[in-house]
C-alpha cells in the first residue's frame, strides 16, 4: 500500500521547502515537488497536507516505559506508559530502562514491554543493569545481554548521586570495556547511559577515565545534565561525546539553560533531548531527605522543542536534538531521525500553532487529524 503526503513545508529535518512525500509499505521511497498518485499501481491514500510541517518522528532515548520510581514507598510507584502516550507526544522511537527500583521492576518485565512496543507500531530498544553495581542482567553477564537479545543496545548506570552505588573509576572502565566489546560483537552502538545525579564529582570520573583508557568517548552518554554542568558539558562535547537534557514541564526554562550551554560552547550536533518519561522526579532537601515527588510525561518532549522555537531557535536546528542527533548517537541513522529516501517512515505533521496533528510509525498512520488512531491493547477503546 501507498502513503503520499502532498505539499507539506518539508523538515528532513533541514528546511526543505514545500515537498510531496512518497511511503510504501514502512519506507519513505520518494520525495519531490510533485507526485502523481495515479501512475501509481494498486491502493494509494492521499493526505493533503498543505499549512503542515512534515518532520522527522521524534527519538526518545530516556524512557521508564514499564514505570520508575518508588522512592516515598510502594504507592509512589509511577505507571506503566501507555502506547497512546506515546503516539500522543510524537515519539516513533524509544529506549527503554530501569531507574531506582530494579526489585520491584524487572528486566524481564522491560524487556516484554519493549517487544510488545514493537508489536504495536514504534520501534522500541532497551538497556539492561540499573543505578545498581553489579548491574542487574537477564543472562550471565550485561556483555550477553547486548549480545544475545536484540533489543539490547547498551547498559544503565547511576554515578554522581546519593542513590547510586558510587561506582569507582575502575568498575565503571570495565563496564564499559565490557559494553564495547559487546557492541562490536553484536554490531551495536554499545552505549554506557549514565544517570548523573546532582552529587559532586559531576563527571569528573569519566574524564579520567577518557585521560586513563583507550575506551572511546562514544560509549558514554551522560544524562540529565543540568545548568550546574555546563563545564563539563561543554568539554564533554568538544571531546566529541554526546550530552543529553532532560525535557522538563517548566518548558522555557530549560530552554533558556540549553541555548545558555550552546552559547558556552556545548556543540549543537552533540546535544540530544530525552523525557524522562514516567520516571519519579523526586525533590530532596538540603540532607537529601524527600520533601516532594512527582513523575516526568513524554508530552514534554515537543514541548522543549516549541519553547526552543519560542526563545528564537529556528524550528530546523531545534528539532535535531530530539530526530537525527539522537539517531547517530545511537548509531541508527539514517534509518531513523530524518525524512529521506530509504529512512524509515516514522514522521509527524504539525501545524503553524506546532500542534502535533499527524503521527507516522514505520508508514502506518497513528494519529490523523489530531485523533490517536492506535491504542494499546487494553487501553479504553480499544
Amino acid at each position: 500500500m501507498f502513503l503520499c503526503i502532498k505539499n507539506a513545508e518539508l523538515y528532513t529535518p533541514t528546511y526543505m521547502g514545500k515537498k510531496d512525500v512518497l511511503v510504501c509499505n514502512d519506507k519513505v521511497i520518494y520525495i519531490s515537488e510533485r507526485i502523481q498518485t495515479q501512475t501509481l499501481p494498486g491502493k494509494v491514500k492521499v493526505i493533503e497536507a498543505k499549512g503542515l510541517k512534515l518532520l522527522p518522528g521524534l527519538i526518545d532515548q530516556h524512557v521508564h516505559v514499564i514505570g520508575g520510581g518508588g522512592e516515598s514507598g510502594y504507592t509512589s510507584r509511577v505507571p506503566e506508559l501507555r502506547f497512546s502516550q506515546i503516539i500522543e507526544a510524537g515519539v516513533t522511537t524509544v529506549v527503554g530502562l530501569l531507574g531506582t527500583d530494579s526489585r520491584t521492576r524487572t528486566l524481564r518485565e522491560l524487556l516484554a514491554k519493549t517487544k510488545a512496543l514493537n508489536e504495536e507500531g514504534i520501534t522500541a530498544y532497551c538497556l539492561t543493569g540499573a543505578y545498581a553495581l553489579p548491574s542487574p542482567t537477564l543472562m550471565s553477564s550485561v556483555g550477553d545481554d547486548i549480545v544475545f537479545v536484540s533489543e539490547i543496545i547498551g547498559v544503565k548506570v547511576a554515578i554522581s548521586d546519593h542513590r547510586s552505588m558510587c561506582p569507582s573509576n575502575d568498575e565503571l572502565s570495565k563496564l564499559a570495556a565490557e559494553v564495547r566489546l559487546a557492541g562490536l560483537v553484536s554490531d551495536k552502538v554499545g552505549v554506557v547511559h549514565m544517570h548523573k545525579g546532582v552529587g559532586k564529582d559531576g563527571l569528573k570520573g569519566i574524564f579520567e577515565i577518557l585521560e586513563r583508557t583507550d575506551i572511546p568517548i562514544k560509549h558514554f552518554r551522560p544524562t540529565h545534565i543540568r545548568k550546574a554542568d555546563e563545564e563539563d558539558a561543554v568539554k564533554f562535547s568538544r571531546l566529541g561525546g554526546y550530552v543529553d537534557y532532560t525535557s522538563a514541564e517548566q518548558a522555557e526554562e530549560q530552554a533558556k539553560t540549553i541555548l545558555e550551554a550552546l552559547q558556552a560552547g556545548v556543540s549543537h550536533n552533540q546535544l540530544t533531548i530525552s523525557s524522562d518519561s514516567n520516571g519519579s522526579v523526586p525533590k530532596w532537601g538540603k540532607n537529601h531527605e524527600l520533601i516532594g515527588i512527582t513523575y516526568a510525561r513524554m508530552t514534554s518532549l515537543w514541548k522543549q522543542v516549541c519553547a526552543l522555537v519560542e526563545l528564537g531557535m529556528c524550528l530546523e536546528e531545534a528539532i535535531c536534538f530530539v530526530t537525527c542527533n539522537v539517531a547517530q548517537a545511537l548509531e541508527i541513522y539514517p534509518q531513523k531521525g530524518c525524512i529521506a529516501e530509504q529512512s524509515d517512515a516514522d514522521m509527524i505533521l504539525v501545524d503553524q500553532k506546532m500542534n502535533i496533528r499527524y503521527v507516522f510509525a514505520k508508514g502506518k498512520i497513528m494519529m490523523e487529524e489530531g485523533k490517536i488512531l492506535k491504542k494499546g491493547f487494553f487501553e479504553d477503546d480499544h
